[in-house]
């Protein structure tokens, strides 16, 4: 009997058949895996093309259907697919996106899990969310999704979709998909460092065009000082060749100054502390290098040598460069050729020392014709109130009409003097104006005291109203008067019969002076000239008014030194408004006691009792005037026209008032004497008063002794002289 033995080998070959298959598959997986890393496209950064060869290859290995490329956008609220590729059609697609919020558990899961092998993806937990709107719609029964991660963060996911029936995938299958992600995130890195590259090259050709065409000169030059490279404008500045200038030491061209060196030290000191403060904040190096650059510049002037000998004047601009790791690497130096701005500076500087040695020449001349003028007028002014005042005999009608008209005309010409020497003085800025709380009536009251003659002349009303709100105003007394008076007299003189008004306001930002007049009126194309010095509307030869034209300018650039302004209104032939703006200052500067002026205008003679006056005058007229008129009224004088015996003279007569020329006063030597006189028990209260041209600034006021009491400006009037003998001696 023969036995035989048989057995059944098929669920053998059948696992042989899959043995062979997974490790068909496997072999495939690996030699795509290698394929992909040979590539050259991963080479050329070009991501779209990578991506292409990407999810083809990944379809033909794992035999799916649909293999995409999905990334987040930067908000992270959805994934848009950038690159899908159909297996049936052959064609990549792209531009679907899914919603975060639609999705809550598939997002979730593209987080936490390595892979999403989904066998059922209708019904798995992780993507049952896609079923209606995505699977079912494109026949989906099974996916295999690797999440893409770049620098610890998720960034999307590469998606293999099997189409038919369901699908159980391998571990090795999964351990696949999750290779192909990585391959993904290598093509992104690749992309993005070509973009980087790329922009990097333009960036360089960038600099290199701008570098060359520049038309300031461009040096780059190495810790050392020696030049690394130059553009050409460097070149042409210097006069050399770029090979000539490499490697030398940038130092050899330009002028250096001791305080260069110390300049240097504080460049690299700051760049070294903030080197260190980087380090311990922890800046990224390429903000703190943004921040050395940004901050961290020397600009200085200085002259070069150009090859021929001639020096060019430039303005250099040097900048430090770190280098990868922070430290500086580099100077750059960029030099602008200056020689022609500078030049022109010095043609400016030459003109402008021209201009003030003009100007000082100028002043030196109006001091020196303001004392030559002033001295002789003086005398002709007092004399002429010693004939008036009939001191030396009786006068007959003519003479005392000729005496009048000397006067007045001595009044006229000091009064244009003044005029030039103010308006020169607040031209050049050195008008001070010693500013105090004043009684608006009583500087309207000596405005119209002094006017009114004029006006009774010419048969004029004149007449002056002041709100009961504008009692103080605050401004330079002499000032003041001097500008009420500009506007007063000009509207006198321009007015051949009528009014002529003064009427004062309260505004809230200050106070205001309108003077009106019936007179002849301006042409309102006319109101440009009219604040301009030595500027009549009538420049006829023959012209009906006399003046130089200095009033008005003078008058509106004192008001503007307060602060406020002068403004006009006119109607040719109807009349004018001259309004005089003075503001309300924040606060007094200097403040001063009020006084009214009714002693000023007292015409009662002063009787002395055996009082005596020192006269200390070095101009005889000056001194004859007034020695004549105090021997008139009865007073002792004793004049003397030097300062050599004063204080023997003071000694010996016994003065009960001195009267002392502010020109003598200006000596040292004289001051001195003035103080030791004062430190005598005796004659500490011996009333000194000085004698000026003009009333005397507020730095001179400082300046004078303080044994000086008062003052009086020449030319003397009798009024002024009787209040200080009141004042002093009464």
């Amino acid at each position: 009997m023969q036995v035989v033995s048989a057995r059944d080998i098929t669920k053998h070959n059948q696992a042989q058949e899959a043995l062979r298959i997974r490790e068909n598959s496997r072999r495939k997986q690996s030699q795509t895996l290698v394929q992909l890393a040979r590539s050259k496209t991963f080479q050329q950064g070009n991501l779209n093309a990578v991506l292409r060869e990407i999810t083809e290859t990944a379809a033909q290995t794992l035999l799916v259907e649909r293999v995409g490329v999905w990334l987040y956008n930067e908000e992270r609220s959805k994934i848009e697919c950038i690159n899908l590729y159909d297996v049936r059609t052959k064609e990549h697609i792209f531009g679907n996106s899914l919603l975060k919020t639609n999705f809550p558990a598939y997002f979730q899961a593209l987080e936490e899990e390595r892979t999403i092998a989904a066998d059922d993806a209708r019904n798995d937990t992780r993507t049952q969310e896609l079923s209606e709107s995505y699977l079912s719609v494109l026949g989906i029964t099974s996916i295999l999704d690797a999440p893409i991660w770049l620098e610890g963060h998720l960034v999307g996911v590469v998606c293999h979709e099997h189409i038919g029936e369901g699908r159980q995938w391998t571990l090795e299958e999964e351990s696949f998909a999750g290779s192909i992600a990585d391959f993904v995130t290598l093509a992104i890195e690749a992309s993005e460092r070509n973009v980087v590259q790329s922009a990097l090259r333009q960036s360089e050709a960038q600099f290199r065009a701008i570098f060359e065409r520049s038309s300031i000169g461009i040096g780059l030059i190495d810790m050392k000082g020696q030049i690394v490279d130059t553009n050409l404008a460097l070149c042409e500045i210097l006069g050399y060749s770029r090979e000539e200038l490499y490697g030398k030491y940038f130092t050899n061209y330009i002028s250096i100054e001791r305080e260069d060196l110390k300049l240097y030290k504080q460049l690299m000191s700051g760049i070294r502390t903030d080197l260190k403060r980087t380090s311990r904040d922890g800046l990224q190096p390429s903000k703190s290098q943004e921040q050395l650059v940004e901050r961290h510049r020397i600009e200085i002037e200085r002259r070069c040598l150009h090859k021929n000998g001639n020096l060019v004047w430039t303005h250099i601009s040097v900048s430090v460069i770190p280098g990868s790791n922070g430290e500086p690497e580099f100077f750059l130096a960029m030099i602008e050729d200056i020689t022609e701005r500078k030049q022109t500076e010095l043609k400016l500087r030459a003109s402008q020392e021209a201009a003030e040695a003009a100007s000082r020449a100028k002043s030196e001349f109006l001091a020196t014709m303001s004392h030559e003028l002033r001295t002789p007028l003086n005398a002709i002014m007092g004399l002429s109130q010693l004939l008036q005042q009939e001191i030396v005999g009786s006068l007959n009608e003519k003479q005392n009409e000729y005496v009048s008209c000397i006067y007045s005309s001595g009044e006229h010409l000091l009064a244009v003097i003044n005029d030039i020497l103010d308006l020169s003085k607040v031209e050049a800025g050195k008008q001070e104006l010693l500013l105090s709380s004043l009684s608006v009536a009583d500087i309207c009251n000596y405005a119209i005291w002094t006017v009114r003659d004029r006006a009774s002349e010419k048969g004029l009303q004149l007449t002056h109203k002041i709100d009961l709100e504008a009692d103080i105003c605050i401004a330079d007394e002499r000032r003041i008067k001097q500008m009420l008076l500009n506007l007063l007299t000009n509207a006198i003189k321009f007015t051949p019969a009528g009014e002529v008004s003064l009427v004062v306001k309260k505004v809230p930002q200050g106070i205001t002076f309108t003077v009106s007049d019936t007179g002849i009126g301006i042409d309102s194309s006319q109101f440009q000239f009219l604040f301009e010095p030595f500027k009549q509307l009538d420049s006829r030869l023959n012209r009906q008014y006399e003046g130089t034209g200095l009033g008005l300018a003078l008058t509106r650039k004192l008001a503007r030194l307060h602060g406020g302004d002068v403004t006009v209104t006119s109607t040719l032939g109807k009349g004018s408004q001259f309004t005089l703006f003075l503001p309300n200052p924040e606060h007094l500067g200097n403040k001063e006691a009020n006084f009214t002026l009714s002693s000023l205008f007292s015409s009662s003679p002063v009787i002395p009792t055996n009082k005596t006056i020192l006269l200390v005058e070095e101009e005889e007229n000056t001194a004859t005037v007034l020695q004549d008129y105090l021997h008139t009224i009865g007073y002792q004088v004793k004049w003397i026209d030097n300062s050599n015996d004063f204080l023997k003279q003071v000694e010996s007569f016994q003065p009960d008032l001195v009267f002392f020329d502010f020109q003598l006063v200006k000596d040292i030597h004289i001051w001195n004497l003035l103080n030791i006189l004062r430190k005598e028990p005796y004659r500490e209260h011996l009333p000194i008063v000085m004698m000026t041209f003009s009333e005397p600034l507020e730095e001179e006021i400082v300046m004078l002794p303080g044994s000086v009491n008062d003052y009086l400006v020449k030319p003397i009037q009798i009024v002024q002289l009787e209040s200080i003998l009141m004042k002093y001696l009464s």
